[in-house]
């Protein structure tokens, strides 16, 4: 956490986190740590389980600053989800906020985990040693007579709610250590693999380090930034911002939620300079704003219709396209829309030091996008390395200035009779349609043609006024045979249509 003991030698004035200062964090991160020293003296590995707060961020520098690696779990994940991640990365604290808690409690009670023993340790003595202080806390531990990675055949965790901590006797004594070693593993999340099962990236300070950087250089700096977070922390979109203005020394006003109304009142009345959303949320936005004092608008998370980046620009708002994935730490390809109109369809060029290649392209340069520098990961937990270059799994091309063009997503596209049909095209049209919210179109097998296209849509239009539509601007064999119209489509906590639970 060099960071933030540099910006507390600079800036312990200055603003950084909603309302508290550079100063302020730096006291509470220190004090925290101090707290849990003791208890997390042995762990190598820990998870953090809030929503967006200042709260969770002190938390999460505390664990940093203690050199534990942090598993950052999605607080939308099922019970059984969430204790599955939390079993097989053998970890053995919890630490949530207390909004959260009591449903870590109660994953680790489900019926499916019917050789587990609860003991509610608040009320009962452990066997093993306790840490001063820790027996008069609302902890829980369970254990599990189940092989582990290491061989072992049991497994125990305990929930440590975020009140509890300050009861916690502090450790004086302790000498904290404010390096950060780059080969160091900062934090851990977790990502969904097209198997459902999910696969853990590590993400070191190196990679953090080289995206900030990076990032800076891209993005500039104001001295009078401040970065609005709506996006969850515990996804990589959230914890990047947290990152970035913790490097370069400027605010951040963190919301617990999106909120329309919150957010438009923070931007209208010039109090946010930058924001990152998603094209779901922006879509929802612009209608409201009127005046603002946004320098950029960070715009990313999935696939990004033309006419929502028209009505930006008739507007003058500084749209940034942006790509990237968690295994790079957040944004490895950016570009602001407004200074390169031209460039409109794609997503910019990579950020300094990165490289994308474009591997196994057709006659026409459309391949699959592989990226390389020092963002990149070296590979999923438990998994081989990945080598120097990473298949994001995403389909598209580069064109003669360097920018990358993003078609679809391998596993998206559609071969309907041999032909690909790709999702985005479709969705494109659509959305040129003021009467369509969202839209999304996912295969479906045919005897005849292997796969036809589903189209799932949110819209006043019928049917029929649909197909009309896309008749005349698509060629037949990519007008989709289903079209199944929806109050809403599934998305996930970083605002992704969740394909995958598209179905007839």
């Amino acid at each position: 956490m060099k960071w933030l003991a540099d910006q507390y030698k600079k800036n312990p004035n200055q603003l950084y986190m909603n309302e508290l200062t550079f100063g302020d964090v730096y006291e509470k991160v220190e004090n925290v740590a101090r707290r849990l020293s003791n208890v997390l003296q042995q762990e190598t590995r820990v998870a953090l389980v809030s929503d967006n707060s200042t709260d969770m961020v002190i938390v999460l520098f505390a664990l940093l600053l203690l050199r534990k690696e942090v598993l950052l779990l999605n607080v939308r994940l099922t019970q059984k989800e969430m204790m599955e991640q939390i079993r097989g990365l053998d970890i053995s604290y919890v630490l949530a906020s207390d909004r959260r808690s009591e449903n870590v409690l109660e994953s680790m009670q489900l019926d499916f985990l019917e050789d587990a023993t609860v003991v509610d340790t608040s009320k009962k003595p452990r066997s093993a040693p306790t840490p001063p202080g820790m027996l008069q806390y609302p902890i829980m531990e369970t254990t599990h007579h189940r092989p582990r990675l290491d061989g072992a055949i049991s497994w125990s965790c305990q929930v440590l709610p975020f009140s509890a901590i300050s009861a916690l006797p502090s450790n004086p004594s302790i000498l904290l250590d404010w390096s950060m070693d780059p080969k160091q593993i900062a934090v851990i999340m977790n990502t969904s693999a097209t198997t459902g099962k999910f696969k853990s990236v590590p993400i070191r300070w190196r990679q953090i380090e080289a995206h900030v950087k990076a990032s800076m250089q891209r993005l500039g700096v104001c001295e009078d930034d401040n970065w609005l977070i709506v996006l969850p922390i515990f996804h990589v979109s959230g914890l990047s911002i947290v990152m970035r203005s913790l490097y370069n020394g400027t605010r951040i006003t963190i919301l617990p939620k999106y909120d329309r109304d919150e957010v438009v009142r923070l931007i209208t009345n010039n109090t946010i300079t930058m924001v990152s959303l998603v094209p779901t949320i922006l879509k929802e936005l612009v209608p409201f704003i009127e005046r603002h004092r946004l320098r950029m608008i960070l715009l990313g998370g999935e696939f990004i219709p033309q006419p929502l980046i028209r009505s930006c620009v008739q507007k003058g708002l500084p749209i940034f396209k942006t790509y990237g994935m968690t295994e790079t730490f957040s944004q490895n390809v950016t570009f602001s829309v407004l200074e390169h109109l031209d460039k409109a369809d794609s997503v910019g060029q990579p950020l300094p030091f990165m490289k994308v290649h474009i591997v196994n392209p057709d006659e026409e340069g459309i391949g699959e996008i592989h990226v390389s520098g020092p963002m990149l990961m070296e590979g999923y937990l438990g998994k081989e390395p990945i080598g120097e270059s990473f298949n994001t799994d995403d389909i598209g091309y580069v064109d003669e200035d360097g920018y990358l063009y993003i078609l679809n997503r391998r596993k998206d596209i559609i071969i309907s009779g041999g032909e690909n049909i790709y999702p985005k095209e479709i969705e494109d049209v659509l959305y040129r349609l003021e009467e369509v919210v969202e839209c999304a179109v996912v295969p479906v097998l045919n005897e005849v043609w292997g796969q036809v296209p589903a189209l799932f849509i949110v819209t006043s239009l019928d049917e029929e006024q649909l197909r009309t539509y896309m008749e005349g601007r698509l060629a037949k064999y990519k007008v989709p045979t289903y079209i199944v119209k929806s109050n809403r489509l599934p998305r996930n906590a970083s605002g992704k249509i969740l394909r995958n639970q598209l179905h007839l």
